[in-house]
């Protein structure tokens, strides 16, 4: 019997972007629950069922960054990569900090890079 699909929450405010990361994600073979801001994700409880999540650090209101720390708070940390378009040294290593080597992607970023990171923060590299 086939095992279920990695749920993967996608938080990112730009729907363009959010779509694309979707579409990539499920041609990998993932379940994706996306989601267009951090307080929607929170009022969902969408980490609860989580597998790994994909965070956007730049979004109006509350941070990826601080996303991730809320959810820290309630002990659903998970594995999580984080993702931006600023190239930010300090952001970079708060990131990885958070989360782990390799947690940090910046964009634009190609299909296979998302796959890849994705898959080493479930441990599957």
């Amino acid at each position: 019997m086939p095992s279920a699909p990695f749920k993967i929450v996608v938080v990112e405010d730009h729907a363009g972007v959010r779509k694309t990361v979707e579409r990539i994600l499920k041609a990998g073979g993932f379940a994706v629950v996306p989601f267009g801001s951090a307080e929607a994700a929170l009022e969902a409880d969408a980490a609860a069922s989580a597998d790994c999540l994909v965070l956007d650090i730049s979004l109006p209101g509350m941070s990826g960054l601080d996303l991730y720390r809320r959810l820290a708070l309630s002990n659903k940390v998970m594995p999580t990569v984080f993702m931006t378009a600023g190239d930010d040294p300090a952001v970079h290593e708060e990131a990885e900090k958070l989360a782990g080597d390799g947690s940090y992607l910046p964009k634009p970023f190609v299909g296979t890079d998302l796959l890849d990171a994705v898959n080493r923060a479930l441990g599957r590299h």
